[in-house]
């Protein structure tokens, strides 16, 4: 590329690195700086935000543990977890709706874990799937060290298009009241469809979906919102540490299949 090309695209290139500044920061953090650090350590993020946790938090703790997780991703390394805002919205409605089983798709870290456990209703069950089995054996690792157990949290290795047909039958879960989808956006729609096929949503029941302004979940919002069975709200929200960085929590109350 000749000099005056490169030169009539500068004003561009500046123009875009301006507007988006904030992604391209994000991109820094969560790609190449971690890259770094994964190679550089030999341990993942998740593993290394769990041993800075093992030297810092109360075990026993979950609130603490939480902050913990929130200090280490602002100050060290940006975990993209749900952060304090959008963990906010979450616990609210939880102690809102006092679900008697919650399950969550996209266990992660276990951040998102441990704010339902810490709202559920006394009695009340909770059942995380994770289908990375290095992450969760960390989230399993925080979890437990939060202080509980198994008879609360549940966590169910496998990828969701495989767990949900088997949550009957394997795991005792007839209906969820409340469902937490956090994995990946493109699998919302298609784990929606599912849990809708096997019957495990009932009338009334709640599904919350982080992540749906960023990157975002253009199909999913528009089946929930013209298929008919459900009411839609959306929390809008900012990435933790990238608040300029505009993102949303879609609330679904179900109607039922009718």
């Amino acid at each position: 590329m000749s000099p005056a090309i490169a030169l009539a695209f500068l004003p561009l290139v500046v123009t875009l690195l301006v507007r988006y500044r904030h992604h391209f920061r994000l991109l820094l953090r969560t790609v190449l700086l971690r890259s770094f650090q994964d190679c550089l350590s030999g341990m993942r993020i998740e593993e290394r935000a769990f041993s800075y946790v093992l030297t810092h938090a109360l075990p026993g703790d979950p609130g603490h543990i939480l902050t913990t997780l929130d200090h280490w991703s602002s100050h060290c390394e940006y975990l993209s977890h749900m952060g304090p805002v959008k963990g906010q919205i979450l616990v609210r409605l939880v102690e809102e709706k006092a679900p008697a089983c919650v399950l969550e798709l996209g266990t992660y870290c276990g951040y998102s874990t441990l704010l339902i456990a810490c709202a559920l209703p006394p009695g009340g069950r909770l059942v995380t799937v994770e289908r990375d089995p290095r992450t969760a054996a960390v989230a399993e690792k925080l979890i437990r060290l939060a202080g509980f157990d198994e008879h609360t949290v549940e966590l169910i290795v496998g990828s969701s298009e495989e767990v949900i047909p088997r949550l009957r039958a394997q795991h005792q879960l007839s209906q969820a009241d409340l469902v937490l989808l956090a994995h990946r956006p493109r699998y919302y729609l298609r784990d929606l469809q599912l849990l809708e096929a096997h019957a495990l949503l009932p009338a009334a029941a709640t599904v919350l979906a982080d992540h749906v302004l960023f990157p975002g979940a253009p199909r999913f919002l528009q089946y929930a919102k013209s298929c008919g069975h459900y009411r839609c709200r959306l929390h809008h929200t900012g990435l933790p540490d990238f608040p300029a960085i505009k993102d949303g929590i879609a609330q679904l109350t179900y109607a039922g299949p009718g």
